[in-house]
């Protein structure tokens, strides 16, 4: 079964009708959930892209988001050991570009062991990560 990783760029495009990304999110989104992929997350992501649903789309898109989406994935909770892991990798890289939430997906995805990600921010690729769609 493939892992897969899910980022902020594709939940948010996947409701944002006027996303340009919306027509390929929806159509991945159906094309990994036929392949019965093992989906991945974390609280980070979940939290960033539900404050940027409510913001831009309202919370009848937050709660579409909690019932429809949400239950597919499989969320890896950042505790304060692996917080400060994160923290250290932002200082580290010393890239004002790439968000504290982006460190939380690529250190997710290392200790998870997951190679693919579901998104359409070009740093995951920088990072050397299998990019879809």
């Amino acid at each position: 079964m493939v892992k897969i990783f899910v980022d902020t760029s594709a939940l948010f495009a996947m409701l944002a009708e006027e996303d340009a990304q919306h027509l390929s999110a929806v159509q991945t989104w159906k094309d990994i959930l036929k392949k019965e992929s093992l989906l991945s997350s974390n609280n980070y992501v979940l939290v960033e892209c539900l404050a940027l649903i409510q913001n831009r789309l309202g919370l009848e898109f937050v709660q579409h988001m909690r019932s429809s989406i949400v239950p597919f994935l499989s969320l890896d909770w950042i505790d304060e050991e692996y917080h400060q892991a994160i923290v250290g990798r932002l200082f580290a890289t010393n890239r004002r570009s790439v968000s504290i939430v982006d460190h939380s997906a690529f250190e997710t995805m290392q200790r998870l062991d997951i190679q693919t990600v579901f998104t359409f921010d070009p740093h995951f690729r920088e990072q050397g990560f299998s990019v879809i769609p």
